[in-house]
């Protein structure tokens, strides 16, 4: 049995569980992977139920920042104890209601996509009368490595072209309402492989510290994104990255050595290794049936409850914990609802299973709930548990009223 089956009991199913000592564990695991000094944000797209992201918000010099792309989200920064001044705004469709929004709640940083995005943050920002600090997002050129999910190097909504930097950065740092503060990479997601990550930030470092000599760039701070792996909704461990310290101390000290004076101030990001692990969805045995050979397991949560968005594409098949020695058969894991693509894996090992028993899918703190299609058909949204030493810390459910309320 699970160690978390007696909260299904307790709470019913379709049912997330967040053990906050495997968030902790994991925040302390990625500070330590980093050299000293460097700040940590986290982002709240992962997942933004504010028991979990107040418990990365706590701790003594392991404390991590708040990177946000709504207002939404920033909404639950606040209710996390983040206050606005800590969060870094994101995205490449900020609206002007949005940063009327997030200015007027005291947000100050935010990393802009576009001259346009930008002269949006500054046009809100001076009605305001204040700066709003800016670090641009870079899109590079250059090829990218062989592993994870590509965010440089093609043509995107996100990051400003590199080969535009000379010729527009007297622009960019001329908006009113606005100071340029440095820049913002993110090259990658979910690298499984340390030797790529370490290259790519290789890369994007000493392509900072060129844009800063060539071009002007000015360069307080840099923010050299995320790409930090671990596995979803299967069994498995975050992957350790054990030479990251020291090979980001020479990369560091050999482009930019003045960064131990805090010169620039340095940042990654972070979502799915920080909280992926802390989560585990668990989910009652409907029916099991066979058609044509074929074994079906249907649950009581489908892609209403886990809707398969890991990350920027990233696909199900999910698996469910099977017990050491326990016999498995292969056969289909969907959910109940009216659409044959309420599917959350084909072919996959599973243990005997009857009506009424309990599953449960590992590693889905990350792009659980709310990267789900939580709207569809209308069923309630599963419970979500928050545990911290085997004690339950809260008990809720997001609310779908299904209302419709006239606007305007």
């Amino acid at each position: 049995m699970s160690t978390y089956h007696h909260l299904a009991e307790r709470f019913g199913t379709p049912l997330y569980v967040y053990d906050l000592d495997h968030v902790v564990a994991a925040r302390d695991a990625l500070f330590s992977a980093l050299p000293e000094g460097f700040e940590l944000y986290y982002a709240l797209k992962a997942n933004p139920h504010p028991d979990v992201a107040r418990a990365l918000r706590e701790g003594p010099g392991r404390a991590c920042r708040a990177e946000i792309s709504s207002t939404g989200e920033l909404s639950a920064a606040l209710t996390a104890g983040f206050r606005a001044g800590e969060c870094l705004y994101t995205g490449p469709g900020k609206t002007d209601a949005e940063l009327e929004e997030a200015i007027g709640r005291g947000v100050r940083v935010f990393s802009v996509e576009s001259p346009s995005d930008l002269r949006h943050v500054g046009a809100v920002a001076s009605r305001h009368g204040v700066t709003a600090q800016c670090v641009l997002r870079v899109n590079d050129a250059t090829p990218g490595a062989s592993t994870g999910i590509r965010m440089m190097g093609r043509p995107s909504q996100f990051g400003i072209d590199r080969e535009t930097l000379a010729e527009t950065m007297p622009r960019l740092t001329s908006v009113p309402g606005t100071r340029v503060v440095g820049a913002h990479f993110f090259t990658m997601s979910n690298a499984a492989d340390e030797a790529s990550l370490i290259g790519e930030y290789e890369h994007v470092i000493e392509l900072a510290a060129r844009l800063e000599r060539e071009v002007g760039l000015p360069l307080s701070f840099l923010d050299i994104g995320g790409g930090f792996a671990a596995p979803y909704s299967a069994a498995g461990r975050r992957v350790v990255y054990d030479k990251l310290r020291p090979e980001l101390e020479r990369i560091l000290d050999l482009h930019l050595p003045r960064w131990r004076a805090g010169a620039p101030r340095l940042a990654c990001e972070s979502g799915r290794y920080l909280v992926a692990g802390g989560g585990f969805m668990l989910s009652r045995v409907v029916n099991v049936k066979r058609s044509r050979g074929r074994r079906f397991v249907i649950l009581d949560a489908g892609i209403n409850a886990l809707g398969g968005l890991s990350g920027l594409g990233r696909l199900l098949p999910a698996k469910v914990e099977v017990a050491e020695g326990e016999r498995t058969e292969v056969g289909s894991l969907v959910g109940p609802l009216c659409t044959p693509g309420d599917s959350l894996g084909r072919d996959v090992a599973l243990p005997e299973l009857s009506e009424g028993d309990v599953v449960t899918v590992p590693n889905v703190g990350a792009y659980g709930v709310t990267a789900s299609l939580l709207g569809f058909l209308g069923r309630p949204a599963p419970a979500e548990v928050v545990v911290r030493g085997g004690e339950v810390v809260s008990v809720s459910r997001i609310q779908l009223d299904r209302r419709y309320e006239p606007v305007g």
